[in-house]
């Protein structure tokens, strides 16, 4: 299947079929595509949780509002956290780059200050979501991104000290009866005439 294909196929699961769980050696591969996941000079300022433990997992989906039914559904939540101190940052992922790329970060990024340098970190995070939805796919996997999750409650649950956790995603695959899934709620985009320019 083309990625065309895939990308008719993906959408945001709110249904996921809780006897179907991921294998070992798939989770084993999306943690190594993570991995690999592109950043702004390689900053990789993140970390990613791969939640499979049902009691943590439960707690977890207690803190995350409307989307608490489908963590508990899924075998895999995904944590994604940014480094929360810019100075850890510098002496471990910047003090190591190129000098060009040094100076990039030191020019371009520190020189507008704290606020807008931890944006740039959350940025690279963000980078690497669109990455992780594309495996999964390309996978055979559903996946839903989500933002409403209690960042503090999720702080205090998992043991990743130094890093703020941003968003998740639950992992899975998606039950036949997903009213949102494409074949029954056809995807909602803008026309390409209206968000693509050609010049």
């Amino acid at each position: 299947m083309n990625f065309l294909d895939l990308a008719k196929r993906r959408y945001a699961t709110k249904k996921y079929d809780a006897a179907q769980k991921i294998s070992t050696e798939k989770i084993e591969t999306l943690k190594e595509i993570i991995r690999l996941s592109p950043s702004s000079i390689n900053s990789q300022p993140w970390k990613f949780t791969f939640v499979t433990d049902e009691s943590l997992k439960k707690q977890l989906a207690a803190q995350s509002y409307m989307n608490e039914n489908s963590i508990n559904d899924v075998g895999l939540l995904v944590v994604f956290s940014v480094m929360e101190d810019i100075a850890d940052f510098e002496k471990r992922n910047i003090s190591v780059l190129p000098e060009g790329w040094i100076a990039f970060y030191e020019q371009m990024v520190k020189s507008n200050g704290d606020a807008a340098t931890k944006s740039w970190m959350e940025n690279q995070v963000y980078l690497s979501l669109g990455y992780f939805l594309s495996a999964c796919i390309s996978m055979g996997l559903d996946a839903t991104p989500m933002e409403g999750i209690d960042r503090k409650a999720y702080k205090e649950l998992l043991p990743q000290n130094g890093y703020n956790p941003l968003f998740a995603v639950t992992v899975g695959y998606a039950d036949a009866s997903d009213t949102m899934h494409p074949d029954v709620l056809p995807k909602s985009r803008f026309e390409q005439s209206e968000i693509i320019q050609s010049i």
